[in-house]
């Protein structure tokens, strides 16, 4: 058996790429970062060359690290940022304009023609979104305008169309394959999630010519081979996964009812939702998990748009702490915020409230208000957030929780952790290796080809948790919970 399985995580600022060996184990990892261009006010772009080719360095370099060789790889997995946009030409492989970014809002106008024409309601029942620039169709629609000719090729076929994950597999296996799988595929707005099909509906309301579209296929299995020119020998690239459910899948949530939540910049909140693609009435996004062996899986989606992204301004913007990790001493110091609640809805409100114009309140403040109080406040103001997601999800899914898998930079905070924990009344189960992404797609990209035999083994080789119990008495919890609830009030429809 091959050693290693070779992970591409291919992200927003930075390529990275590490290697897991048979016990899901980081081997060895490199990362390198790579230029963001706005052109205009709310515009996003990046180079689709200057990621292959961080990408690329990355791959390479993570495998010198480890003194390895490509014949040591058993397979490749990829995962992405989701919802960007990447337009080239078939046979040069040169991209005709720069790939527009999910943060991008520069297809703002786009996403209002079609709501002007009514087509929210249909939409969100054939693709499971919203209406809104964050997604892929409206990007490719942007591109087919702005380049001249760009239509009349793209129906003559000349043109592919693709999310990130879809450039590195044609990169990678130098222009032979232009595939994408189910859950990128579900972020385009261009995809039937129940008929798992791209949509006639969309393509037509969108004008975007089906011959540009990549072959979608199961999220685990041989999408080709990485040519041998880019490593030294060719490699199989067998699974692929968005960024947000490779971390679903990476934290084994492979059961109907399991809840992960990543704790970035903001947080994402997935509950895999099983065979059943729950329709949401609380503002969540149904998207699919992924597909193995020709069944998909769905799961419900929720945002919170600032969660990390609050402790960094409570360091750089009010000068209370002078490092990240300060919080949690801070926090620790005081037994409680003494009636203080902030609401960082900086960027207005996610899940559930989809409110543009809400904007950031702290309220309850005395004479007797500290620093800690209001650094407590918060990192609560995270925990509060994700379980105002997680209570939307139980009501639209029906499915009672047992337990929340945690991720990502901010679940490294013991106060913060224990906090979720007693506000959601469930246990929070942080892994050991928290490197649960890039593990969602070796993981994926594994069971392609063998390494791993089947989820049960992968589930196995997780090795050991943190396991935070819930300690608040239930009045507490309510209590405090009933008062960020009425911080959140005051902080809506604030700006004019």
């Amino acid at each position: 058996m091959s050693r290693y399985v070779l992970a591409l995580d291919q992200g927003t600022t930075s390529s990275r790429a590490l290697l897991f060996d048979h016990g899901g184990a980081v081997v060895a990892e490199d990362q390198h970062e790579f230029p963001q261009y706005f052109p205009e006010p709310g515009w996003v772009e990046h180079d689709p060359l200057e990621i292959w080719e961080s990408q690329l360095r990355a791959a390479r370099g993570v495998l010198e690290r480890a003194g390895v060789s490509a014949a040591d790889l058993a397979a490749v997995g990829i995962t992405n940022q989701r919802e960007t946009a990447v337009i080239w030409e078939r046979e040069t492989g040169r991209p005709i304009y720069p790939a527009i970014v999910w943060q991008s809002r520069q297809s703002m106008g786009i996403c209002e023609q079609l709501r002007e024409r009514g087509l929210e309601d249909e939409i969100k029942r054939r693709t499971g979104l919203v209406v809104d620039a964050y997604f892929s169709g409206t990007k490719v629609r942007f591109i087919l305008d702005a380049v001249e000719g760009a239509q009349q090729r793209a129906e003559a076929g000349e043109l592919c169309f693709g999310t990130v994950d879809s450039w590195l597999l044609y990169k990678l296996t130098g222009g032979r394959v232009h595939a994408t799988e189910y859950s990128n595929a579900s972020r385009t707005l261009l995809y039937n999630i129940h008929d798992c099909a791209w949509d006639d509906f969309m393509l037509s309301a969108l004008d975007i010519p089906r011959a540009m579209l990549p072959e979608v296929r199961d999220s685990s299995g041989e999408f080709g081979r990485v040519d041998s020119e880019w490593l030294g020998a060719e490699v199989p690239i067998s699974g692929v996964a968005g960024d947000q459910q490779a971390a679903l899948f990476g934290q084994g949530c492979f059961e109907s009812g399991r809840l992960k939540n990543t704790y970035g910049t903001g947080c994402f909140l997935l509950m895999n939702t099983g065979r059943e693609a729950a329709v949401s009435e609380s503002g969540l996004l149904t998207t699919l998990a992924w597909g193995i062996g020709g069944e998909v899986e769905y799961a419900l989606e929720g945002s919170v748009f600032v969660a990390g992204a609050a402790v960094q301004w409570l360091r750089d913007g009010l000068g209370l702490i002078e490092a990240a990790e300060e919080s949690e001493a801070a926090a620790l110091a005081v037994p409680d915020t003494d009636g203080v609640y902030l609401v960082p809805a900086f960027t207005g409100l996610g899940t559930p409230y989809w409110d543009e114009r809400a904007r950031g309140v702290m309220v309850g403040l005395t004479r007797g208000t500290r620093r800690e109080h209001v650094v407590r406040a918060g990192l609560e103001s995270i925990a509060f957030s994700s379980r105002d997601v997680v209570d939307a999800m139980v009501a639209d899914a029906g499915l009672q929780l047992d337990s929340l898998r945690v991720d990502g930079g901010a679940c490294q905070n013991d106060f913060l952790m224990q906090f979720q924990a007693d506000i959601l009344g469930i246990p929070v189960e942080r892994p050991a290796v928290l490197e649960v992404t890039a593990m969602g797609a070796a993981a994926l990209a594994g069971l392609g080809v063998g390494y791993w035999s089947d989820r049960s083994e992968l589930e196995a080789s997780k090795g050991s948790t943190t396991l935070f119990e819930p300690r608040m008495p239930a009045a507490e919890r309510d209590a405090l919970y009933r008062g960020w609830q009425r911080a959140v009030e005051r902080s809506l429809n604030w700006a004019e």
